[in-house]
This record gives structure tokens, sequence and C-alpha cells, in this order.
């Protein structure tokens, strides 16, 4: 729990002196940070919206990690970049609360959006090079992606083989190198507070580092984050129109070849984080529900892969995919009834019908992400075991099908 008078004494240079906490709640999503809302009152009765992140309880943290986050923050601020002011950096990072909207499909749905979706990929791409112009601060790390990539699914004793055949391609088309700059790390849709006239702020700096521009625009490009939406540059435009918006605002001449080269290496690195946090539940060291299901996602990064290294492949194994309903399937049943599949099926009806409308936060956003896990379940079951001689795309399709059947 977070300790209201320690926070409130920490606030005093902005919120003065006998200043109480109130409206404290955990704000929902934040598989890797916690993040809170909440408002710091003065005596006077000025009241200061604010936001905390901070690392879980008891989750490991990376030294320094925090100091560069806030740092990163700070020197994009000091640039007259749209990110929040940060008022604290030790052990979490209070930052001043900017109005907006962060939900992807409210953004690249709502008519309230309308204006925004039409120049918003114009707008990251200002800020991407704004970003880049900032000098490049000393104590950042500049990892080499390809390799902690390879060495990360090493470590998971490469689970993948669509994986290793996206590493084999990167490694053997790599782009020209280009100086180091500041990079945002997670540059996204779903990391960003819009505004029905656009871009208002770019949050969740936890990643920043040292690297190749191209890298945080070819990230943006990733399917993942378009959330269902057809336009490749966060489900609102271009990738030439990114790359014209970066480079009217000063930073570099990339090219199509170059970013695609990235947006692979961001679709696989997406993919290994998912394994990760999966990897970070099943040791033992975060028990998250969250993260759990977060593993099966590692299906769709997969097909992304596919999409852009095997289209032909990946197309035809889509018109192959099983079509699951996720419905309880007909089981013989030794151990009597209901049957495994069918007390899945009472489980989450529980779930959908009785918890999430009673909860509100993060309670009715994990209720909801188990009943997810549950109809993955379902769906398993109905499926089978894949053939034997089942080729890699339809293996791919069908665990996307299992995973997610609307993702196709």
């Amino acid at each position: 729990m977070i300790d209201r008078n320690e926070l409130a004494q920490a606030l005093t240079p902005w919120a003065g002196p006998g200043a109480v906490i109130e409206d404290l709640t955990r704000l929902s999503g934040g598989a890797s940070k916690e993040t809170w809302s909440f408002d710091a009152v003065g005596t006077d009765g000025t009241r200061t919206e604010l936001i905390l992140r901070r690392d879980p309880p008891g989750r490991p943290r990376e030294p320094g990690g925090i100091d560069r986050e806030a740092a990163a923050i700070g020197l994009a601020h000091a640039a007259g970049l749209p990110v929040p002011e940060v008022l604290l950096g030790d052990r979490g990072i209070v930052m001043r609360r900017i109005p907006g909207e962060t939900i992807a499909r409210r953004i690249l749905r709502d008519a309230e959006y309308e204006q925004a979706r039409g120049q918003l990929a114009g707008q990251l791409g200002g800020f991407a090079a704004g970003l880049h112009a900032i000098a490049v601060p000393a104590g950042f790390p500049q990892p080499d992606p390809l390799a902690g990539l390879r060495e990360q699914l090493d470590s998971f004793g490469r689970p993948s083989e669509v994986f290793e055949l996206a590493l084999d391609w990167l490694a053997g088309s790599p782009p020209a190198a280009r100086e180091p700059v500041l990079l945002h790390g997670d540059f996204r849709l779903g990391n960003l507070i819009v505004g029905p006239e656009g871009l208002r702020a770019v949050l969740d700096w936890e990643l920043t580092h040292l690297g190749n521009p191209a890298e945080d625009l070819g990230w943006l490009c990733v399917k993942a984050w378009r959330f269902g939406a057809g336009p490749p540059v966060a489900g609102v435009g271009s990738r030439e129109e990114l790359l014209a918006a970066y480079r009217e605002a000063g930073g570099a001449e990339i090219g199509l070849a170059e970013l695609r080269w990235w947006e692979v290496l961001g679709t696989l690195r997406w993919g290994v984080i998912c394994l990760s946090q999966a990897f970070a539940h099943l040791s033992g060291a975060y028990r998250s529900v969250e993260l759990a299901a977060i593993g099966r996602r590692v299906a769709e990064q997969e097909w992304d892969l596919l999409l852009l290294l095997q289209p032909a492949e990946a197309d035809a194994a889509a018109a192959r995919r099983p079509q699951l309903s996720g419905e309880p399937v007909a089981q013989p049943d030794p151990y009597g009834r209901p049957t495994a599949s069918e007390l899945l099926d009472a489980v989450r009806e529980y779930l959908t019908t009785q918890v999430m409308p009673a909860t509100t936060g993060q309670l009715s956003f994990h209720a909801r992400v188990a009943a997810n896990a549950l109809a993955i379940v379902s769906r398993e079951l109905e499926a089978g075991p894949l053939p034997p001689d089942a080729s890699l795309a339809d293996a791919v399709a069908t665990r996307l099908a299992i995973a997610n059947p609307r993702y196709f």
C-alpha cells in the first residue's frame, strides 16, 4: 500500500505543509509498473492533480531505471515537448496529471477524436524528431537490440521457430548504423494522452535508452499498436506520412526499407517482452493473471512476423485456420459432470456476469483478463492437439485462433 502521509510530506514544496492525499486510485493496465491517480489538497483548499508511477512491490527493480525515466521526461519537458511535468523522481515518479484520453480503442474509434486521428501521425513524427534532437545525455544505456533479443530467447530455450526465423532475417539484412540519439523506447499508441485536437502528452518512459532513431519509428508501426485499425502508423496514418513529418521537423532521412527492418525487430521485441512477462509469472517472481495471459499473446507476434516475412504462406494458413466457438465441448466424463470444459464455462460466466459488473478499476480489469484466459483454455480443448505434420504457418494460425480468433 501507499503511505499517504509520507507521500504528502514529500510533496510539501508543491502542495504546502499539511497537505492531504485524496482520491488515491490505482489505474487499470500497466503490467510492469503501477500507476496511481490522486490529488494533493493543501490547507487552503488548493488541489494539485497528480499521477504516481512505481515498481510493483516485491518485483525486482532495474538499478537506476526510475532515475533515467524521470531524467528523460525532464529533458523532453525542458525541450518544450508535450510530456508531464515531473515533481518527484525518487523510488517512484510523481507527475502533474494531464487530462485526455489514453485508451487506444477510444482514440481510434470515437467521433470525438476524428480530428485528432487526421493529424496524429504527423504530430508523432514531429515529437520523435524533437526528442531525437536533444543532446545525448550521459548515463543512459545503449543496448544492441538484436543481441539482446538473442540473449533473451536463449534464456527461454528458444521457444519459437518464428522468432528464430525473424532473428535470422534481421541478422542477414542490417540497416546502416546511425549516430545514437535519446529514444523513448516504448513510443506507441497506448502511451499517449490525446485530446480532440490531437497529441497532448507522451507517457511511460521506463524503457528509455540511446540508439538508432529509426527504432522509435519502427516500434510505432508494429501491428499490435494499431489495436485493430488498418493504417500502419498507430492505426491512424501511413508510413510515408510519418517519415515526411519526421524529416520536416528536423529528423534524419529514413527510408521505407530501413523502417521495415525496425518494424520487424519491434514485432519480435514485443513477442520477447510477452515471453518475459509470462516467465515472470511462471517463475513465481511476480504472480499475476495479467502476466500469465500475456504469454499467449506470443502467437499474435508470431503471426505478425509471418505477415511481414512470409505473407503468402500466412494468407494461405489463415484461410485454413480452425473456426473455434469457445463453447463447452463434448467430453468423456469419467470424473463426473460438469466436465472440465463445463466448469471452465461456469467460472467464466461467473466472472463476466457477477464479478465484473460489481467491481471497478484493477479488480474489474483482472476479472476480464481471467475470463479471457478461461476462454483460451476452452478454445484449446475444442481445437485438440496440433497435427504432427502441420506447417509452421498452420501451427501459428491455430495457436492464434485459440489465443485470439479476432486478431486475423
